[in-house]
């Protein structure tokens, strides 16, 4: 069973909450999984992954890598007004399903074209 999440992958987003310094920070979201409602975003939540040596020529070590986000823990920045906001779907009269700021209603992007 997958949930829909607000955001996609390549939008914009502010941390609401996080581990003191990193709540506030915005990236750009890397992944996104459905089935568990989280997000991998550019910078944030970064956690270290001790890695041992696969191959015989592959090095091991300490990785430092984006750890998945609950999609509740994160907002869309609109790129038009640039301000954290909750997203509105509407379907227009020509069929077109976008997605929309509630803020300033400028149209964030296309979900689907119009029907021919």
């Amino acid at each position: 069973m997958s949930n829909k999440v607000h955001v996609k992958k390549g939008d914009t987003v502010v941390l609401l909450t996080g581990e003191g310094k990193e709540a506030g920070k915005k990236g750009k979201v890397l992944e996104v999984n459905t089935k568990d409602g989280t997000v991998i975003v550019e910078g944030m939540n970064i956690v270290k992954k001790h890695q041992k040596p696969r191959s015989q020529y592959q090095q091991g070590g300490i990785i430092n890598k984006e750890a998945p986000i609950h999609a509740s823990n994160v907002m869309l920045v609109c790129p038009k007004c640039g301000k954290p906001t909750k997203v509105r779907r509407r379907i227009l009269e020509n069929g077109e399903k976008i997605r929309e700021c509630k803020k300033c209603n400028g149209t964030i992007d296309v979900i689907r074209e119009a029907k021919k």
